[in-house]
């Protein structure tokens, strides 16, 4: 079930059978993504490493994040962009820019019990019965529940991670880094011109990152430009010389290094193996 504002705004909610999920494990655009599995335990590949995602366990995933349907009966997906998600409701814990998205060390999952549980079956169910009352009220409810959900799942994440009030400034300068990358990362690739933009040293954030998180700083960056630049080969028209300049490289050479250093094959190879568009 989709929504689609007359301001790019997008939601969608559906429960995605095995047969179906072909489309999951292809880059889809720049939506936010929740995953929740209340069926058999489900296996996720994302960004190339497995995780498995147990019964009634939900998972929450940014747009820059590569996943991959690895195991399966079923999952409910809920998927939104920053356009439906509006500004308005940007707020630090529960935002886009909030816990559950960019201030994680770590991909986030949080575990229901038997007392949470039927709080988002029942949220789920009005979820499904909005899309019955296609009035001019109807995005307006999808963002409240939107937004109710995120903060019930706020809620339990930092219980079950009592680690966060203890480095609530840590993380937050992780988040900022993290949403400073997906501003500027086709005209910014170094750790110094983040620093520079937050006044930090660099080395200070290496340290950081090297302490609360799984990715240095520069693979941050990095694997922003990797995701990105797979897109563009495979969803676009352009040629290499072109998506290169686009995403910051001063040259063809230099971005086919690049790339060939993180997917193991150069643009031109990647792009005829995989490709998604004909020309």
């Amino acid at each position: 079930m989709e929504y689609k504002g007359s301001l790019n705004e997008y939601f969608h909610i559906a429960t995605i059978k095995k047969e179906d999920a072909v489309w999951l494990n292809q880059y889809k655009g720049d939506y936010l993504r929740i995953f929740w599995n209340d069926q058999r335990d489900t296996t996720l590949i994302i960004d190339g490493v497995e995780y498995p995602l147990l019964l009634n366990q939900i998972l929450f995933l940014t747009d820059m994040h590569d996943i991959v349907i690895s195991k399966m009966d079923e999952i409910n997906l809920i998927r939104f962009n920053r356009e439906f998600y509006s500004s308005e409701f940007f707020d630090k814990e529960i935002g886009c820019n909030g816990v559950l998205f960019f201030a994680n060390e770590k991909i986030p999952v949080i575990d229901l019990d038997e007392l949470q549980l039927p709080k988002f079956k029942l949220l789920w169910m009005v979820f499904l019965s909005e899309f019955e009352s296609r009035d001019n009220l109807h995005g307006q409810m999808l963002l409240m529940l939107l937004k109710r959900f995120l903060i019930l799942s706020t809620r339990i994440y930092k219980k079950q991670n009592k680690s966060l009030r203890l480095h609530v400034n840590k993380l937050d300068t992780i988040r900022e880094f993290n949403l400073l990358v997906e501003m500027h990362y086709k005209k910014m690739h170094t750790v110094f011109e983040y620093a520079n933009l937050m006044n930090k040293p660099a080395k200070s954030l290496t340290n950081l990152f090297t302490l609360h998180s799984e990715k240095t700083p520069l693979k941050v960056i990095q694997d922003r430009i990797h995701i990105e630049a797979k897109r563009q080969l495979l969803f676009t028209q352009k040629i290499v010389k072109e998506i290169a300049f686009e995403l910051g490289f001063e040259d063809v050479t230099s971005f086919s290094r690049f790339f060939k250093n993180k997917e193991g094959q150069s643009p031109t190879e990647f792009r005829d193996k995989n490709r998604i568009i004909d020309n």
